[in-house]
């Protein structure tokens, strides 16, 4: 069964995930280098295979942390978390997106990103 925020609920949960969403962003960045420097030379200062096992192991622990909460990772090249809501009987999602200060958006369920609209 899909959990339905409020926006209190989901805003809740913003310390916490911008947390997690910074350690993905460094990650992500991690595993770009570590994978291309593989890749063309076999060698990384990053480390090698081993290391990379790691970081997508930590990867796929914080992926699972936004699914246990009912939040929906919807990108990770930018971060996209969408949590499910109803407004005014409606099917929506409260987005954030990287970069943003706050949660301040939503839009229509079957919209998509394309139909955000400030809360």
């Amino acid at each position: 069964m899909e959990r339905i925020f409020s926006v209190e609920g989901a805003r809740s949960l913003m310390p916490e995930a911008r947390e997690l969403v910074a350690e993905l962003i460094e990650l992500r960045a991690d595993l770009a280098e570590l994978g291309y420097d593989l890749k063309q030379s076999g060698t990384s200062a990053r480390g090698g295979l081993a290391e990379a096992k790691g970081l997508e192991a930590r990867l796929a622990e914080i992926i699972g942390w936004f699914a246990d909460q009912g939040i929906e990772l919807k990108g990770i090249a930018p971060v996209l978390i969408d949590f499910p809501a109803v407004r005014d009987g409606v099917s929506v999602r409260l987005c954030w997106i990287e970069g943003e200060s706050e949660l301040a958006w939503y839009h229509r369920s079957e919209l998509g990103f394309a139909g955000r609209r400030p809360l």
